[in-house]
């Protein structure tokens, strides 16, 4: 009988899995390396006493750094600025992309380039966004706000600092409720258009097909916006440094981490404030899958 080399049982599918699963390996090793790894390395300094300014003295201080940044009076104030600035950002911008949306699922003349006006917003470099705002529309001077105040014989104020948090929100809500609005037209037109007009033909009005049909239809998507929302907008950085460089009652959770990095050097404070930053925005992203799964499901059962 010729010798012949007999492979376990198992091993063939094991190899053409693995033969698929090889070229994903390079990014995933960068991936490792690049976010990773550091954050590992966060979050071992996130455990010491280490001033840059003073790298002899640096020491094991356990969870004190999470201590400190849970009842230092400045980091408390820090977060609860970044839970308003979250929240107020996030419904309002979802009140507007809810308008707007409905606005755009009707046929109209000119929608194409309506839509497009409105995408716009959401495509500008968020500091360069915050700029606009800052030199363009709240400069007390020369802004447009005030030139049309001024027009109809109004006040002039400053803006930034006589309400300097709404100005902030002003400028992050313009910018993303056309996220907003995008993930709410497309709920839209994913809805029964035969359950609606059978709804119309009973005598269902306008306000009855979008209480009863069109928001419980759109209740996924506004929970996806409002998570993805708020996973990005409680990292904001650029409008916070850019349009009050954190002053007057405005620095958010990722403001004082940069002040605690770069300004103070405690880097072991700033690397705890960041992990805590991290895990808040890992807990949101996780409820954002859970419902993104969700609606595949449901796309897939009506298929």
């Amino acid at each position: 009988m010729t010798a012949m080399s007999v492979r376990p049982a198992g091993v063939a599918p094991r190899l053409r899995a693995w033969s698929t699963r090889a070229p994903l390996l390079p990014a995933l090793v960068f991936m490792i390396v690049v976010t990773q790894l550091p954050f590992v390395a966060t979050v071992v300094i996130s455990f010491f006493d280490w001033n840059a300014l003073y790298p002899d003295a640096r020491g094991f201080t356990g969870l004190d750094n999470y201590q400190q940044v849970l009842t230092d009076p400045d980091l408390r104030h820090s977060v609860w600025t970044t839970v308003l600035l979250t929240a107020s950002v996030v419904i309002a911008s979802l009140l507007i992309g809810l308008a707007l949306a409905l606005l755009l699922d009707r046929r109209f003349k000119g929608r194409g380039v309506v839509r497009t006006l409105l995408i716009a917003p959401f495509l500008v470099v968020p500091v360069a966004a915050a700029l606009l705002w800052k030199h363009v529309l709240y400069n007390p001077e020369y802004g447009l706000l005030n030139g049309l105040l001024h027009y109809v014989g109004g006040p002039r104020p400053d803006w930034i600092s006589n309400t300097p948090l709404l100005a902030v929100e002003a400028a992050l809500v313009w910018q993303w409720t056309p996220f907003m609005m995008l993930i709410l037209l497309a709920g839209l037109q994913s809805r029964d258009r035969e359950q609606i007009e059978a709804a119309r033909v009973d005598g269902a009005g306008d306000w009855q097909v979008f209480r009863y049909l069109t928001l419980p239809h759109l209740r996924r998507y506004l929970e996806l916006g409002a998570l993805l929302g708020s996973i990005y907008i409680v990292q904001n950085f650029d409008a916070v440094f850019t349009i009050t460089s954190g002053g007057l009652g405005t620095a958010n959770l990722p403001y004082t981490v940069y002040q605690s990095f770069y300004q103070a050097h405690e880097n072991g404070l700033a690397s705890a404030a960041g992990v805590l930053v991290v895990i808040g925005s890992l807990i949101i992203a996780t409820l954002a899958l859970r419902v993104v799964s969700s609606l595949f499901r449901e796309e897939v059962s009506r298929a």
